[in-house]
């Protein structure tokens, strides 16, 4: 009968020793969230030195005073400039620049007569990125003969 009271103890201790050796007095904070980005459509033909506003909204489910965003581009087919607003500086590609979350505007800006693709890249300081990819036709001029 002592036997099965000291087994009985030593289980109890075992248990406990796992149950409050597994705690810590650490809060666990999650700090990495996923976001997402979403534009108004936009026209698909452009003629050269056409300007268009892409609307965006960055949005996440939760709010980290610590993420940053950071936008960026990649003009893979013709050739035209991306600005954050109106009269913005010129993004260059492949370089990041800092973007909040909510609502912004772009601009594209086309300098090509044939047709346009690039690819932006919005990610956060977590390793999250969303990725948005526009294609272009050029516009034809009324005037011009189809054949």
């Amino acid at each position: 009968m002592k036997t099965i009271k000291h087994i009985q103890s030593l289980l109890v201790i075992i248990i406990a020793c796992m149950t409050l050796g597994s705690c810590n007095n650490e809060l666990d904070v999650t700090k990495s969230f996923p976001f997402t980005v979403e534009t108004m459509p936009v026209p698909k033909e452009l003629s050269q030195g056409e300007t268009i506003e892409i609307r965006c909204t960055l949005t996440c489910p939760a709010n980290y005073s610590g993420t940053k965003y950071t936008i960026r581009y990649f003009q893979y087919d013709g050739d035209g400039i991306l600005r954050m607003g109106k009269d913005g500086e010129p993004f260059i590609p492949n370089d990041r620049y800092p973007v909040e979350k909510g609502d912004f505007r772009l601009y594209y800006t086309s300098q090509s007569t044939e047709q346009q693709s690039l690819e932006i890249v919005f990610e956060d300081n977590m390793g999250h990125s969303q990725v948005v990819e526009f294609d272009f036709n050029n516009k034809r001029d009324d005037n011009t003969i189809k054949e």
